[in-house]
């Protein structure tokens, strides 16, 4: 037992059945000083669930006995994030206004939430091109990655549009803000419903530097993970048959 972690810690690690989670949970919480009310939310959150389920055999391994690691951007995007701290309903009326305030009026829990690394720049910053203005939602600084990382709110499923709109963004940071020893800009569209195969093929070499990640209002479970990692290989496979 770690003399870094409490006893109402390990209360909350020996609630979790499986081994290799819990392994996972008792090494993120000593490495990131985590509160045991913290540690609580992340494994009601399912963290080490969002984790693994795209990484391989090794990748998995790596997870559990070294926890999360951070060497490429897929390490720092999670999928799908889970908002449940911001007390809103799961609609389809919500407006990006409304998520984006509740979300800086909440900012270091979602800083928790995004994971190591992410420290928050501005709100609504804005790109001149030609005399036009544009409006990046939110823009982060990747202390590990050493990058900015720029996110979108959409309210919708994810459209070519939205991937279009973000490779705009993310060229201008590349053009116009980052520096000589920053790394590549980093961009991720929130949204409601995602498609791998939209953006690998309309980004083409651009793909590993844009992401999307959905997001929900609620704590998933087991199951709700299980249903939607069947439904994103039910589409990658139907999008490369078209």
């Amino acid at each position: 037992m770690s003399p870094n972690l409490s006893w109402t810690h390990y209360r909350a690690l020996i609630r979790v059945k499986r081994p290799e989670a819990r392994q996972f949970y008792e090494i993120e919480a000593e490495k990131n000083h985590w509160s045991s009310r913290e540690l609580e939310r992340q494994i009601g959150s399912l963290l080490f669930d969002r984790l693994a389920k795209s990484k391989d055999k090794e990748g998995l391994m790596k997870l559990v006995y070294k926890g999360q690691e951070i060497s490429n951007p897929e390490d720092a995007i999670k999928d799908p994030m889970v908002l449940e701290f911001l007390g809103l309903p799961e609609s389809h009326q919500l407006i990006e206004s409304k998520l984006e305030i509740a979300l800086i009026n909440n900012l270091q829990n979602f800083l928790l939430e995004l994971g190591k690394g992410f420290a928050f720049v501005a709100r609504q910053k804005r790109l001149t091109f030609d005399s036009n203005h544009f409006y990046a939602d939110l823009v982060f600084y990747h202390v590990i990655l050493k990058c900015y990382v720029i996110v979108d709110l959409k309210t919708h499923p994810l459209t070519h549009a939205d991937l279009g709109q973000m490779l705009l963004y993310v060229n201008y940071f590349d053009k116009e803000i980052k520096m000589e020893n920053d790394n590549p800009t980093l961009g991720l569209v929130l949204c409601t419903q995602k498609s791998d195969a939209m953006v690998k093929y309309m980004l083409d070499e651009k793909a590993n530097k844009i992401f999307a990640s959905t997001y929900q209002f609620h704590l998933p479970s087991e199951k709700e993970l299980e249903t939607e990692l069947k439904r994103e290989l039910k589409q990658l496979r139907h999008d490369l048959k078209e």
